[in-house]
């Protein structure tokens, strides 16, 4: 990449674009965008751009409706004459995706900059192509208008999200390819998820990190070190669409809550296996929990200290994991599940450490019948987890 470059380098791309280049050059967004910041190839008609707080979103889709009304001159035509330009409230559409620092205004280089209105909520380009703010609190008001192009601004986050996007459907009937672009931090709503899982969408992501060259000193590591390891942290920051499934035991902002940097004294230490049987098949679970039981026992409190689980492995392969795991805790027990493989679980864990002290469990009653007990003592507060344990939440 050119940034990587010398000064010699730098120097000698500078002359040979020119003064012309030069000047162009802060315009011209190929040459500085992100990847995610790019919109994909093929025959699409929604571009969702999903990251985190601060990943560039804005720039993309100030960029983007560039690209749809500008010609190759400043006043030849562009692909797009009627723009819809939709955030939560007026307000914020118009001080964020107009006139913010990553806005279309600024994006724009003067001989092609629009011209702002603010009586009419409207810009217009020298092209005479124009873009109209709305709000998506009123989505009545796309009842009417008809558009080319829409830039869409943090779809999740709106109350009335799935009424105002139906109703931009029906107003995006202009020209012979109508698009959208829906840049937003994700949010676990029906109007994202259902838009995602449409055939006609595409995605780009990336996380905040992504945008680290633009961003304050210091935003960063402020941020990660408050929310590092959380499923805010994993949705603000790393855009990740965080979904808690309807009727779950367990909740994101439940697990958020309990999570802990060290375990408290444990006078119990257990390896929990739940055994594949099959070469190469399932995962086997492998979880690493202890208890402290000092005081009465309803004081008690658990804390799951890591998960071992590993997928693809032989039965010999998960063994030699679990008793790995034995062993670096020094556990007082290694339980193992023995509705699949029975005795030969035992066996074979012994036959990795005949020492081991095994106790085996049947499972007589469904997961979910064994998992409510579990929940209840999470509910109140009774169990902990320390961090960085993503996957086994999930």
């Amino acid at each position: 990449m050119l940034a990587s470059e010398t000064k010699e380098v730098h120097d000698q791309f500078l002359d040979d674009i020119g003064e012309g280049g030069v000047f162009a050059l802060p315009f011209l967004f190929e040459f500085w965008a992100l990847e995610h910041q790019m919109p994909p190839d093929g025959d699409w008609r929604t571009w969702i751009v999903m990251g985190g707080r601060g990943a560039g979103k804005t720039r993309a889709g100030s960029e983007w409706v560039r690209s749809q009304v500008e010609g190759a001159r400043p006043r030849d035509p562009g692909v797009a004459k009627r723009v819809a330009l939709i955030g939560e409230t007026y307000d914020q559409a118009r001080d964020v995706m107009v006139h913010s620092d990553s806005g279309i205004l600024a994006c724009c280089p003067p001989d092609r900059r629009p011209v702002w209105k603010g009586s009419e909520r409207k810009l217009v380009w020298p092209n005479k192509a124009e873009a109209q703010v709305f709000s998506a609190q009123d989505p009545e008001a796309l009842r009417g208008p008809q558009f080319d192009a829409a830039w869409v601004d943090e779809l999740a986050k709106w109350k009335k999200g799935q009424d105002a996007w139906e109703m931009l459907q029906f107003a995006l009937g202009l020209g012979d390819d109508p698009r959208a672009c829906v840049t937003t931090t994700p949010r676990n709503v029906p109007v994202l998820k259902d838009l995602l899982a449409r055939s006609s969408t595409v995605t780009t992501h990336a996380p905040t990190e992504a945008n680290r060259a633009n961003l304050a000193a210091g935003f960063l590591e402020e941020v990660r070190a408050r929310h590092a390891g959380t499923w805010m942290g994993r949705q603000e920051l790393d855009g990740e669409l965080i979904e808690d499934i309807e009727g779950a035991l367990w909740s994101a902002g439940q697990l958020d809550r309990l999570r802990v940097d060290s375990p408290p004294p444990l006078d119990r230490i257990v390896v929990a296996v739940d055994p594949s049987v099959s070469a190469g098949g399932d995962a086997c679970g492998i979880v690493v929990a202890g208890v402290s039981t000092s005081g009465p026992p309803q004081t008690w409190r658990a804390c799951v200290l890591e998960d071992c689980t590993v997928t693809g492995q032989s039965p010999l392969g998960w063994g030699e994991a679990a008793v790995a795991a034995f062993h670096r805790y020094q556990a007082d027990r290694l339980v193992a599940e023995t509705n699949q493989g029975g005795a030969l679980v035992r066996q074979m864990l012994n036959g990795i450490d005949p020492m081991l002290p095994v106790r085996t469990v049947h499972a007589s009653r469904g997961k979910a019948a064994r998992a409510e007990p579990v929940a209840a003592l999470y509910q109140q507060g009774r169990v902990t987890h320390l961090r960085h344990l993503q996957d086994l939440e999930d």
